[in-house]
């Protein structure tokens, strides 16, 4: 929009700019056009668009093809939108984007974030939409220069932190341009940037524990000007030949460590536990049938490669909420290494029956004992690696404690998410998931079904036997 087209909507809105909702509109409309073409939308996007205000890039996103989904507090330029950009492929949200369920975007193949983000909130809304596991394949964002400085700054550099290092723990930042305050009405105190950011790939670092990393960098930076081993001594006893190990400067400062040279000093705290391959190759499983009836014993390396039948267990663990966790599989897996499946799985080994590998695998994996409740069963397939599954589901009341050597990452998320997940993006998961998750909600719908007609049933029974 113009400079003369901003005014004459304001006008029609009879709207004051208000200065806490970030409510500077860009009048460039070259730049405008220019950010929309970094994002490299195609029709089968769908595109997040925060804080759309009177559609300065929203015009130029549906000129992409893509599906527009605009959040916007403000009702009165919520309104401004649907009266001046009806159209098909958009959709207008009227709520505070800090309070948008960004898990729900799972359900779309590929989402992309846009936005000119409120200098006052934009690290809340930033950190909100970057949270593990994300659905979200590039953000495309205006903030504060200062901001996008310390978002994309280098080791060693006044402008790199802790919000540096948590953000590029799982993503890389690329500061594309300065753009100057003048381009916007009402004009702001400061200049802005736009970054762009795209997932790294989960391969490209180390395996490390997020939390206790992001613990460790807490500490490290509270006082930047005082050496790391004055910051650190309550998480590392014996610095210098920690240091002297990982060549890192024993008088080193929190900005003088690389985001690998941190994930190397929180590896040396808390180092993780190494995959057994030899003993993974050499568990003993029961061949069965195809009555599930067992025939004889084989070495792992011997079922998977040979594609014989055996049994598994997977487990669905629920919170009072009523979500289920899921895990990323570690990447050390030899099968479907990390893709997302059951809260535990795993195989029933010689000796063992299905019960007792559901308690096992539910100890070793997520650190925890509940009552499970044995629910169905799933016949062996190529869909599930020649597996006859029993799934279980429990309850927990706590947290989870999830073996690292044994999982990347997990989440509590609703069914509901997880049903368009699975439906948008199968290539996310197990296979054997898949299979066991789709006869789960089968079955479910199923007996909500026979629950609401039992007392129609019922009651049809009583008045069969009534007399008259």
């Amino acid at each position: 929009m113009k400079l003369s087209d901003i005014r004459i909507a304001l006008r029609e809105t009879r709207l004051s700019p208000v200065k806490t909702l970030g409510q500077n509109f860009l009048h460039d409309q070259n730049l405008a056009r220019w950010i929309v073409d970094q994002a490299q939308i195609t029709p089968d996007d769908y595109v997040v668009e925060i804080g759309p205000g009177l559609g300065a890039l929203t015009r130029f996103i549906l000129e992409k093809g893509a599906h527009v989904l605009a959040i916007e507090k403000d009702a009165r330029l919520a309104d401004f939108l649907r009266a001046h950009f009806g159209h098909e492929r958009l959709e207008i949200l009227k709520i505070d984007a800090l309070k948008f369920d960004s898990r729900s975007l799972f359900a779309r193949r590929t989402a992309k974030l846009l936005g000119n983000l409120p200098y006052n909130i934009s690290s809340a809304l930033l950190l909100k939409f970057l949270e593990q596991p994300n659905p979200i394949s590039l953000w495309l964002l205006m903030l504060q220069k200062e901001v996008a400085a310390r978002l994309s700054a280098s080791p060693s550099t006044r402008d790199y932190g802790a919000l540096t290092l948590r953000v590029q723990l799982h993503h890389r930042v690329k500061y594309l341009r300065t753009v100057p305050a003048t381009v916007f009405f009402p004009r702001p105190e400061v200049d802005s940037a736009v970054v762009q950011i795209l997932p790294r790939d989960p391969l490209e670092l180390p395996q490390r524990d997020d939390q206790s990393l992001l613990r460790l960098i807490r500490a490290g930076f509270s006082q930047r000007r005082k050496q790391l081993r004055k910051l650190v001594r309550e998480h590392i006893n014996d610095w210098d030949t920690v240091t002297r190990r990982l060549k890192i400067a024993a008088n080193a400062r929190a900005e003088e460590l690389s985001l690998l040279q941190w994930i190397a000093l929180a590896n040396s705290i808390a180092p993780l536990p190494p995959p057994d391959t030899y003993l993974t190759k050499n568990e003993r499983f029961p061949i069965v049938d195809k009555n599930d009836r067992i025939l004889r014993y084989a070495n792992r390396s011997d079922v998977h490669g040979n594609n014989l039948r055996h049994r598994a267990v997977h487990i669905l663990i629920f919170n009072q909420a009523g979500d289920v966790y899921l895990q990323q599989r570690s990447r050390w897996k030899d099968r479907h290494p990390l893709r997302w499946d059951s809260s535990a799985a795993g195989h029933v080994a010689d000796g063992e029956s299905y019960d007792d590998t559901a308690r096992r695998e539910l100890k070793e994996e997520l650190c925890v004992s509940v009552p499970l409740e044995k629910v169905l069963k799933v016949p062996a397939s190529q869909s599930t690696d020649q597996e006859f599954v029993w799934l279980y589901r429990g309850l927990t009341f706590g947290d989870l404690v999830p073996n690292k050597s044994e999982i990347e990452q997990g989440a509590f998320l609703p069914p509901t998410i997880i049903d368009r997940w699975t439906s948008a993006r199968p290539q996310d998961f197990a296979p054997g998931f898949l299979e066991c998750w789709k006869a789960y909600r089968r079955k479910t719908r199923s007996d909500r079904q026979a629950a609401l007609e039992l007392p129609h049933i019922l009651t049809k029974a009583s008045g069969a036997r009534s007399p008259g």
